[in-house]
């Protein structure tokens, strides 16, 4: 367990087998975060930023979304067509949007509600 400057606390987790904690799209890894949280917002007294980290899993998506983000706003500037991307998480869809935030072909936009909220590609 680390604490930044900020107050993050950060629980990083590695072994054999820990990538069973990950779950679907990170999904196991969302919900021992919650619960985490839920449990030292309690024993602090205080709302606490948790992070949980199981083998470099954050950053490996973070990069993975960076990749898919490119390469779908070049299957969409070659086609002229939208596309949609799978559903995400608010931090998960921000990623995408700022990935092609400045790019001259697409424009981002997202669509949905809950947890079937997702991100469109649209060519400009």
């Amino acid at each position: 367990i680390r604490e930044d400057d900020e107050g993050t606390m950060t629980f990083e987790i590695d072994g054999p087998d820990a990538g069973l904690l990950i779950g679907r799209r990170g999904e196991t890894l969302q919900a021992l975060q919650f619960i985490v949280r839920m449990v030292t917002n309690r024993q602090l007294g205080r709302k606490a930023h948790v992070l949980i980290d199981i083998e470099d899993y954050r950053e490996r998506r973070v990069q993975m979304l960076r990749r898919l983000a490119r390469r779908t706003a070049g299957r969409v500037g070659s086609s002229g067509r939208e596309y949609s991307l799978e559903p995400m998480s608010p931090a998960e869809r921000r990623i995408v949007h700022m990935s092609l935030a400045g790019h001259d072909e697409v424009r981002t936009e997202s669509e949905g509600e809950g947890n079937q909220r997702r991100v469109v590609i649209f060519p400009k």
